[in-house]
């Protein structure tokens, strides 16, 4: 079995895949709460000592919490772990940055859309709202803006006349009241930053791309986008299968 990890700054997700990469179990656990205790009674039902598991690895933007998964399971299991940054992601696509700058979540959703032939944009609704460029069989690098949840509930905590309220899709750009209003402007005002990246990069790098929305909040922009799109949530574990090769 391979037992692979997404370890984010609100969500680490774990997941067991047999060796023919067909998932056996899921396990989601809220990275804030992550400690010793946690994981044991948590990850009892996937690491027990009758179970054989060939490759352990992990994407992590978070490496304090890396560091003691990491631990957890060579003390308690003879384990061992792998970050992706440890392994030579280059055989499987060129980085033309310094890859210590990228964050792994990023560099495994390049490896995952990677076809070595066309040319993408990954745009991740994260905590961050980021924007990821591959041409061919290379990453040439991206944007990071502020992320549509973490700005509007900045907003919120910062003005105390308006309420809490969560984003939502909407037709009109003129709101009626403070909640209708905060809706537009985020809405789109994200719409607008994303098709506004888009065109630069197509600009920029003289290149049409495919784009791949992924992130808990692509479902809500994707089809106010005027480029064409589609949705793939599971991009990160992909790259983290294809990255199992590594080992």
């Amino acid at each position: 079995m391979y037992v692979i990890g997404d370890i984010g700054n609100t969500e680490t997700k774990i997941c067991v895949y047999s060796t023919q990469k067909k998932i056996i179990k899921k396990i989601i656990l809220k990275s804030n709460l992550i400690s010793n205790s946690y994981l044991k009674k948590n990850l009892s039902s996937i690491f027990k000592k009758n179970v054989i598991i060939k490759k352990v690895v992990f994407s992590s933007v978070v490496p304090k919490i890396f560091k003691l998964i990491k631990f957890y399971l060579l003390k308690n299991f003879k384990l061992k772990s792998f970050e992706i940054k440890e392994l030579n992601i280059n055989r499987l696509i060129k980085i033309s940055v310094n890859r210590k700058q990228i964050g792994s979540d990023r560099l495994c959703n390049a490896v995952g859309i990677n076809d070595n032939k066309n040319n993408y944009i990954i745009i991740d609704f994260g905590t961050a709202t980021t924007f990821d460029v591959i041409i061919k069989n290379k990453y040439l690098g991206g944007i990071i803006a502020p992320g549509v949840l973490l700005s509007l509930n900045t907003l919120i905590s910062k003005a105390s006349l308006i309420p809490s309220l969560k984003l939502k899709k909407v037709k009109n750009v003129l709101g009626k009241n403070t909640i209708s209003a905060v809706r537009s402007g985020f809405y789109w005002g994200y719409i607008g930053l994303v098709e506004n990246i888009i065109d630069r990069i197509s600009k920029h790098t003289k290149k049409k791309y495919k784009l791949i929305l992924t992130g808990g909040y692509s479902h809500l922009f994707i089809k106010s986008i005027k480029q064409k799109a589609r949705i793939d949530k599971d991009i990160t574990i992909k790259g983290l299968l294809k990255i199992t090769k590594l080992l």
